[in-house]
């Protein structure tokens, strides 16, 4: 069986409005892009364990537009869409993020850019998050985003794992 890094995603804070992610994988990058990419995987590891999706769209082209959903244990939908700005096959995606439950979801939107590079069989992903203010960087970093994140990037490398 091949082994995996669960729950080494850093976070860290580059700037005042800026959440960088960064994560390997022990899988090549055509892979961890397909999981990360394609519905049916998506629904498997988005959610992080924080209930079930019920949503995953994705028009992956530039000006194509992608939404996801869930529905908590307890009931809630909590949900996110965004546009794709460039998309380069295995290696780029840039788009926007907004959170569905806050007010102007697209108006306070963040612009995310996951760059991902392969060494040696092995995937190198960074993600970073520019929110246009201090406030909404705080806010998503104390939404609790970093557990469900660690949980649900643990299964996309076991689904990409498992795509070999």
């Amino acid at each position: 069986m091949t082994s995996t890094t669960s729950g080494t995603a850093v976070v860290t804070l580059p700037t005042d409005t800026q959440i960088l992610i960064t994560r390997e994988f022990n899988a090549p990058r055509h892979l961890v892009f397909r999981a990360y990419t394609e519905p049916e995987l998506i629904k498997r590891w988005w959610p992080g364990g924080h209930g079930e999706m019920t949503v995953a769209e994705v028009d992956l082209r530039v000006g194509g537009a992608w939404r996801y959903a869930l529905v908590t244990p307890e009931g809630y939908e909590v949900a996110f869409h965004g546009e794709y700005r460039e998309v380069v096959p295995n290696e780029r995606i840039v788009s926007t993020e907004a959170f569905e439950g806050i007010p102007d979801p697209d108006e306070n939107a963040a612009l995310c850019t996951y760059d991902f590079e392969e060494r040696d069989g092995r995937t190198f992903l960074r993600m970073l998050v520019e929110h246009k203010t201090r406030e909404g960087r705080d806010m998503h970093i104390e939404s609790g985003m970093e557990s469900g994140m660690q949980k649900g990037l643990d299964l996309l490398e076991e689904i990409a794992v498992s795509l070999a």
